[in-house]
Formats: structure tokens, sequence, C-alpha cells
């Protein structure tokens, strides 16, 4: 047995079914069916900052994560309950050092696990409530 495939049963149930492709991805076709503007940005590999906003469980991180995979971009999430201005900044210096060290970009998503959520603006964002929100932002 691949020793990978044996740790597949520990990893939770529903991130074993998370989309890994948006063919996979259920719902949104107004906006992400095919030919649609949005899907085609991904497609592109265009990042571009977004507001998903919807219901826990509806596939807003799932749905940045595929922007980013597509995008060949790093990764980082937050949570924007939990992060500070110092996480934030820490985030922005991990991005500069990847895109220095790869050229890659990195999307930074600000999960609001609580109904607060951080807009984030350039690279040292101000505060600002939002109900209901998570964030995705490419950092440069």
């Amino acid at each position: 047995m691949n020793a990978a495939r044996g740790r597949e049963p520990l990893r939770p149930l529903a991130d074993r079914m998370r989309p890994r492709s948006l063919d996979e991805f259920v719902g949104q076709s107004q906006v992400l069916g095919p030919g649609k503007p949005l899907r085609q940005a991904i497609e592109g590999g265009q990042l571009h900052s977004l507001i998903l906003w919807g219901p826990p469980g509806t596939g807003k991180t799932t749905l940045a994560r595929l922007i980013a995979q597509r995008a060949d971009a790093h990764f980082i999430a937050l949570s924007a309950v939990m992060a500070g201005v110092k996480d934030i900044r820490a985030a922005v210096e991990t991005a500069r050092a990847a895109r220095e060290a790869s050229g890659k970009p990195t999307l930074l998503f600000l999960d609001e696990k609580g109904g607060v959520a951080l807009r984030v603006t350039g690279y040292y964002p101000p505060p600002r409530f939002l109900a209901g929100i998570d964030y995705a932002a490419q950092l440069r």
C-alpha cells in the first residue's frame, strides 16, 4: 500500500471530498460556468482581489484554494478574527520572499470564521469590520 494512500483516511471527510478542480466545483454556474468572466480569469491564472460571501460550508475557502492552484500561486490562509496586523505583515513578508525566490505570486485568504473579517487594501491594511465575508487578495 502506498504511504500517502494509507494516510488518506486520516484526513477529515470534508477535506477528502473537497473539489480539486473548477470542473468538480458544484454551484455558482452563473459566475463559474464555462465561458463566464470569472471562470475565464481563473483559468487564465489571473489573480484579482475579491470578496466571497455565503454561509459556512458553501465553498468559499475551496474556491480561493482552486484560484491559487490555477494561478500557480502560494496560498496563505488567516483567520480574520484571530489575525492581527503583525500576522498580516508576516504574510506580506512571506509573500515577498516567495516572489523573490520563485517568482510566484501569493494569494492571501482572510477567513471570517465568526462573522468579522478584515478588508485588505495594499500591504498594510487598516482593519475594517465587515459581516459574513471572506476576502482573497493577491499580495505582490
